[in-house]
């Protein structure tokens, strides 16, 4: 048995129906390997029994430890959470849904044993999807890798592996608004991929409707990229372009007779429109950036743990024991 150890961060949110069937698959994968290992469930202040049953089975298993938040704090919160808390010499981040298959697990181990420091699963099919999700999913890649001034990799998640060089780094990190695919790509380092199909989810719904889709998606678009200031600023120059040319338009009309512009309000209309839409538009681009300073400046923690749980090998079985940690000391690490 290899001394290193790989911890494995799990972000749970409501996941009763396949939580258990989770812990089966991953414990069957990492004791298939040759290394020590933990397996960090990290409850997102989930409302069913999400809670009750990691505590079931922390009981009988060494190797679970868990996070539980005081409140929902959002998936890449948790992600976060479990990173700062883990002990491995490497992470892998995989969703307790399980459609990133666990079993490639050991190839991004294959692929850390050759010297990789990060290690992402790369989406070469998507089962069990909706259309509208596969066709925004794909758009949403391809538009990010086009306005982000970091190249990230298309097709990929949170699901990979990350040595514990990178997480050092990761760790000191502070900023509030996480995207953790796009930080790690900005961190750098030797950077690897594995290819897999997703799998339908095992159990469950989805805990990303339309309406976290699209903040998640604003979140990598505007923590990466100053593209889209630079943006309204091309659109704010063409609007006066076309202003002049409606103004010389206009003293050409009056001079030599041509049909006169004021005879339809149409034109005056939809350049009003057009022009308060731009204003518009640059007030909330604007807007997203000022949030984000603003969430920034008021330094509260990223997430509050109400505690973690842990049985070692002596104390399975018998009374719970709780190890609590600050919200200062767990943002700081």
């Amino acid at each position: 048995m290899d001394d290193k150890c790989i911890s494995v961060v799990v972000p749970a949110y409501n996941e009763e129906e396949v939580i258990r069937q989770c812990y089966d698959a991953l414990t069957d994968i990492m004791i298939d390997t040759r290394y020590e290992y933990e397996l960090v469930f990290v409850n997102d202040g989930s409302k069913d029994r999400t809670m009750s049953i990691l505590d079931e089975l922390a009981r009988l298993d060494e190797h679970v430890r868990i996070v539980n938040f005081a409140r929902n704090f959002g998936h890449q919160a948790a992600v976060t959470a479990g990173i700062n808390l883990a002990k491995g010499d490497c992470v892998v981040i995989i969703d307790a849904d399980l459609q990133d298959p666990p079993e490639v697990i050991h190839q991004m181990l294959e692929k850390w044993e050759e010297g990789y420091d990060v290690v992402y699963g790369k989406r070469k099919k998507r089962k069990g999807e909706t259309l509208f999700k596969l066709a925004t999913a794909s758009l949403f890649y391809r538009f990010l890798q086009r306005m982000s001034d970091t190249e990230i990799p298309r097709d990929t998640g949170d699901f990979r592996l990350i040595d514990r060089k990178v997480i050092h780094v990761f760790n000191r990190m502070t900023e509030r608004n996480k995207f953790i695919r796009g930080i790690i790509s900005w961190i750098g380092f030797n950077q690897s991929y594995v290819e897999y199909e997703r799998h339908e989810r095992a159990a469950g719904t989805t805990k990303y409707p339309l309406r976290k889709m699209l903040a998640f998606a604003s979140d990598g678009i505007f923590s990466f990229s100053s593209k889209p200031l630079k943006l309204i600023t091309r659109m704010g120059m063409l609007t006066v372009v076309l202003a002049f040319f409606v103004l010389v338009y206009s003293l050409c009309a009056k001079l030599l007779g041509l049909p006169e512009v004021e005879r339809g309000w149409t034109s005056i209309i939809t350049v009003i429109t057009l022009f308060s839409g731009v204003q518009m538009l640059s007030l909330g681009v604007m807007g997203q950036y000022i949030a984000r300073i603003y969430d920034e400046s008021k330094n509260r923690p990223q997430y509050i743990v109400r505690e973690t749980v842990h049985y070692p090998r002596e104390e399975l079985h018998a009374n719970q024991t709780y190890q609590y940690y600050p919200p200062s000391e767990i943002v700081s690490k």
